[in-house]
């Protein structure tokens, strides 16, 4: 791995996920040291190339304290690789951390709770990054229901962060990188 202000290349295989999407997509475990140039251990945005495919993306913790990168059809197309290929990769941590998509569900129970939005819009973006990644990392709807409703309270509250929730996986073990279908 060479690292060149804040920007890190690295050789990966890119490995197959095992998943039941329609469509395959692959993934990489970034190595401890390019991690180690990230502003969080949790999900956080880089921008970067793939054999100098460029892209933007969005890191999953993977519960050991470094990071995941999902790796689409599209990408791999433009970078001209497949599963099962090593690739070369180019990352650095993105300037301003993109705001994040909010989900429907929370969307919906934060416009029914004015006192819950006000506080959500006070917050950090990385604020509002972990606060998400809580309730989508709920594995049952009822867990996600009860998370919701959970944050709508803290949010009302005057609460800013997400209490309880280890965004890197490491100490929960609640988080990892996927699965990869055996070679």
């Amino acid at each position: 791995m060479e690292q060149q202000n804040s920007l890190a290349k690295f050789q990966a295989k890119l490995r197959q996920a095992n998943t039941s999407d329609n469509e395959p997509w692959a993934f990489v475990v970034l190595p401890m040291a390019v991690s180690d140039i990230l502003p969080r251990r949790g999900r956080t945005s880089i921008e970067g190339t793939v054999n100098n495919a460029p892209f933007t993306a969005l890191l999953e913790p993977d519960g050991k304290k470094s990071h995941w990168l999902r790796i689409d059809q599209k990408l791999m197309q433009a970078a001209g690789v497949t599963m099962g290929d090593e690739a070369e990769f180019k990352v650095k941590p993105v300037e301003i951390e993109p705001e994040p998509e909010l989900p429907a569900d929370l969307q919906a129970a934060l416009i029914s709770a004015p006192e819950a939005m006000a506080t959500w819009q006070a917050t950090t973006t990385l604020a509002r990054v972990d606060w998400i990644h809580w309730i989508t990392t709920a594995k049952q709807a009822k867990t996600r229901a009860k998370r919701i409703s959970d944050a709508c309270d803290m949010l009302a509250s005057g609460k800013k962060r997400v209490c309880c929730f280890d965004p890197s996986g490491f100490y929960s073990k609640a988080l990892s990188a996927p699965e990869a279908i055996p070679d």
